[in-house]
């Protein structure tokens, strides 16, 4: 499990476009709050997908990218956007490894069957590429506000 002040997982993703996302690209200029999330178009992903959009206008002007995480498709992806008109870039992570990387993968009982999945996760991370939150488990509730908070508490100690 990640924890606050450890650095960040480097990552590198394509996009819904198929564009190759680094996480480094932001290192010295941009913070990143990094969501994984279980499924695009199911109705809590859609909820924190649309709030997260709502706020993107507040996120940039405080020099904050958001960027959203499933093992879904780039096709998938576009259409999700389209969709609903998100503002947010999303990483197809076909294969698990930003998942694993993250440590997201988890075991979960649905129905009394277990199986795999991500776990609803989101990570601040700062400008020089540290964790300053490394939050997991998290409900899709209010949550894009309360990152946006977060980063507003931030920028006022100078992160």
């Amino acid at each position: 499990m990640l924890e606050k002040d450890q650095i960040a997982p480097e990552f590198s993703s394509v996009n819904q476009d198929s564009k190759v996302v680094e996480l480094s690209s932001f290192q010295g200029s941009k913070n990143v709050v990094l969501y994984f999330y279980p499924k695009d178009d199911t109705p809590g992903c859609t909820i924190e997908a649309n709030d997260f959009t709502q706020l993107a206008s507040e996120f940039s002007a405080l020099n904050t990218v958001i960027i959203g995480v499933s093992k879904d498709s780039c096709e998938s992806h576009a259409n999700f956007i389209a969709k609903f008109g998100l503002k947010l870039d999303l990483l197809a992570d076909e294969s698990g490894e930003l998942c694993v990387a993250y440590d997201v993968w988890r075991e979960k009982v649905k129905n009394g069957e277990t199986k795999m999945a991500i776990l609803r996760s989101t990570f601040i991370i700062d400008k020089q590429g540290k964790l300053v939150e490394a939050l997991y488990g998290v409900s899709h509730e209010g949550h894009a506000q309360a990152m946006l908070e977060r980063i507003q508490q931030l920028q006022f100690r100078g992160v």
